[in-house]
């Protein structure tokens, strides 16, 4: 592919808080909108099991509104079909209206020659039956989810049930105690989405175009990891995408931004808040890295002995700038700060902030530290963080 001439040159600052304001970060939140304005804001919000503070769905619209209730959250994700979950950038929460655009991937399935699980015959047309006349149910209502306890063996129900999912047969319409509820989809998506009349071309566009939106400026492999497509897919329409080229200092490679990012100059305030490892701001290691200076893994599946930064550890953001760690856990009403990473004496105050608005969130009225990376700032964070918490508990 021939990258056309770029239109603008960023500095590497300029970019970042592009970066920022596309993600909520930066400037006055929505709060109309409130979560399904997040949701329709970024395009997409991972999914995941593990819940440490909240689950990563819960963490996601905190970090840019605040403290919204977490029974709100869910309610804004699925009560009146505003989203259906489906494989995006992972296991995400997206739009309804964007069902459509994920007909090239359902008909990707459909044609996949090849599955890990053997699924008995007439099984997947037993589960459709069922919920057609009892639906919606979970998959243990529909039989059973496991043959046995070990994570990976799937019943030839939840097999099939999930092949209708990826298939857009059927749609998951919540989750309950963290159980996928399915229905069919066409119950469960509005009639005029209901249709996969969209070509593959159609369908890439559109998502590219969501993900230049969603990240400000990305490069190629940027924009394909946001909904996770192939590079040569975005190569086919990015030019007729409505993205335009630009150059960023010091990315070394090609980059494209939505034009919309580039009309105003971002301003407003910065949020300070943890971040899940999930969230769509660090999806991408090398963007990370490559934007913040901050590299950022997730160590809940490394074995405990050679964890770094601890098995949940949270980005702190703060002044636009990623500056600490933090693993966090409960214990009763307390928040515990299980290790703690500090980008220098400065962080302190943030990384504060970050815990005690988090610990208000959940119902703590308490924060505990127990390791610091650097135990010359443990004092001046433990110091911080009782001024804090006297603070709201004054309110």
């Amino acid at each position: 592919m021939t990258t056309p001439r770029p239109t603008t040159d960023l500095s590497a600052d300029e970019a970042r808080r592009i970066v920022l304001r596309a993600q909520g970060f930066l400037g006055t939140p929505d709060r109309r909108a409130g979560v399904r304005g997040v949701l329709r804001h970024l395009g997409a919000v991972q999914l995941d099991t593990i819940s440490v503070l909240a689950r990563s769905h819960e963490l996601i619209p905190y970090a840019r509104l605040g403290a919204v209730g977490r029974k709100t959250v869910e309610n804004a994700y699925w009560t009146d079909t505003h989203a259906f979950e489906y494989w995006s950038h992972a296991a995400c929460i997206l739009p309804i209206e964007e069902w459509p655009h994920f007909a090239f991937r359902r008909r990707a399935y459909r044609s996949r020659p090849h599955w890990n699980h053997q699924l008995p015959e007439g099984t997947y047309e037993q589960v459709v039956k069922q919920l057609r006349t009892e639906g919606p149910l979970t998959a243990t209502e529909l039989g059973g989810a496991k043959k046995t306890s070990e994570w990976w063996d799937w019943s030839g129900t939840k097999v099939a049930v999930e092949r209708a999912l990826m298939y857009g047969e059927v749609v998951c319409v919540e989750r309950r105690g963290w159980k996928r509820v399915y229905d069919l989809a066409e119950r469960a998506v509005p009639s005029d989405l209901l249709h996969d009349e969209l070509d593959d071309t159609e369908c890439v566009r559109r998502l590219v175009r969501l993900a230049g939106q969603s990240l400000g400026v990305g490069t190629r492999a940027d924009i394909a990891d946001y909904h996770r497509l192939k590079g040569e897919q975005v190569d086919a329409v990015i030019a007729d995408s409505g993205l335009v080229p630009v150059t960023v200092e010091g990315w070394g490679k090609p980059a494209w931004a939505d034009p919309a990012a580039l009309e105003t100059v971002p301003r407003g305030r910065h949020r300070t808040t943890l971040l899940s490892p999930f969230d769509s701001l660090i999806w991408e290691r090398a963007r990370t890295e490559r934007i913040f200076g901050f590299t950022h893994r997730l160590e809940a599946y490394v074995p405990k002995p050679k964890r770094i930064h601890g098995y949940f550890a949270m980005p702190v953001l703060a002044g636009g700038r990623l500056v600490g760690r933090v693993d966090p856990a409960r214990e009763g009403g307390t928040l515990v700060a299980r290790q703690v990473s500090l980008d220098g004496p400065k962080a302190v105050p943030a990384v504060a902030q970050a815990l005690v608005e988090a610990a208000s969130w959940v119902d703590c009225t308490d924060v505990r530290v127990e390791r610091v990376d650097a135990p010359e700032l443990r004092e001046p964070l433990v110091k911080e963080l009782a001024l804090r918490v006297k603070e709201l508990a004054d309110l």
